[in-house]
């Protein structure tokens, strides 16, 4: 591999649909409320797609805002990874919708690892680069997690919002994309899962009256806990790798699952909570989703800067968890 081939991110966008639904929508039909919710998960709402609107069309608009960040035609792109675990359809990938609706002719493809998924499609993406294959990759995460949710179980349906975010990685002479980390365990894949809709439990009528096509947490306190030490792990082997120390880091971005969570994980590492991004209040877990929404709206903010070293650490169903390191060399703030 030619040594001077890495990737780097120069343009991010993200897209949340227009309905927000706040916490005391739910209060209004299960046992739960404003409070309780805050308490536990530091949401206070999120947003939910109107029917309609599918996961690529969030995916498609993210993009548009990430090429236009990246100032890159669309037609430049010659490949699209998708990373998410809420599909417009089975087949063909939510990437083939997004790359029709972009009006490109590319490669594209969807990786699913559930919250962990855009730490996956970025690794993925920066490979493509760094091995010749690519030179221009479109990486998204997108989900519309509201249509697959229980309303009658409060320890599921508070959690999840809907949206998408993008960024557009390119080739370039100097390290952007510094490393990754990946890691799934297996034995635990019943703490997290959605248990009917595939060849274990196809769709029937009985799945459907049952809402085994809802996502389950049955062990929250055990996802919790393993959220924590997998994402802390994570981002000390991969600043470790990198030569680099938590001191070096100058914002954490953390896949936006639970306020709870992210302050442990930032905690474990040693990131006082000034460098670190916990947006999760108005936008809920949106899964893959999250990491790219979390970086735009940090970026449009004025906190992601030229130069900075940023660390992306993210956890999901699997279990399956990453870390990403990039040194920005995007856009400075609009």
């Amino acid at each position: 591999m030619d040594a001077a081939r890495h990737a780097t991110v120069v343009g991010v966008g993200s897209v949340l649909p227009e309905r927000i639904v706040p916490n005391a929508w739910f209060g209004s039909f299960i046992d739960t409320s404003d409070e309780w919710i805050q308490e536990r998960t530091g949401i206070k709402e999120r947003h939910f797609a109107p029917d309609g609107q599918l996961t690529s069309d969030l995916a498609a608009e993210a993009a548009r805002l990430a090429l236009e960040s990246a100032r890159i035609e669309p037609g430049q792109v010659d490949l699209v990874v998708c990373a998410t675990c809420t599909p417009d359809t089975p087949i063909p990938s939510a990437a083939v919708w997004v790359q029709r609706k972009l009006g490109i002719a590319t490669p594209a493809f969807d990786v699913n690892a559930a919250c962990a998924g855009f730490s996956y499609a970025l690794s993925t993406g920066t490979a493509f680069i760094e091995s010749g294959q690519a030179e221009t990759v479109l990486v998204i995460g997108a989900e519309i997690l509201s249509r697959w949710m229980d309303l009658s179980d409060r320890t599921t349906c508070i959690l999840f919002g809907d949206g998408a975010g993008a960024v557009i990685l390119t080739r370039s002479e100097d390290p952007g994309v510094l490393g990754s980390v990946l890691g799934a365990d297996g034995r635990s894949a019943e703490i997290l899962l959605i248990p009917a809709g595939g060849s274990a439990k196809p769709a029937t009528h009985e799945t459907v009256q049952a809402g085994d096509h809802s996502i389950r947490l049955p062990n929250g306190r055990e996802g919790f806990k393993r959220a924590v030490i997998e994402k802390a792990n994570a981002c000390r082997q991969l600043l470790d790798k990198s030569g680099h120390t938590p001191d070096d880091v100058d914002l954490l971005i953390p896949h936006q699952a639970n306020a709870r969570i992210m302050i442990a994980v930032a905690e474990r590492l040693g990131i006082d909570l000034a460098r670190a991004v916990v947006d999760v209040e108005s936008v809920g877990n949106t899964s893959a989703a999250s990491i790219p929404i979390a970086l735009d709206r940090a970026w449009r903010a004025g906190r992601v800067r030229p130069g900075d070293l940023v660390l992306l650490t993210s956890f999901g169903a699997g279990l399956s968890w990453g870390a990403n390191l990039i040194r920005w060399t995007g856009p400075a703030a609009p």
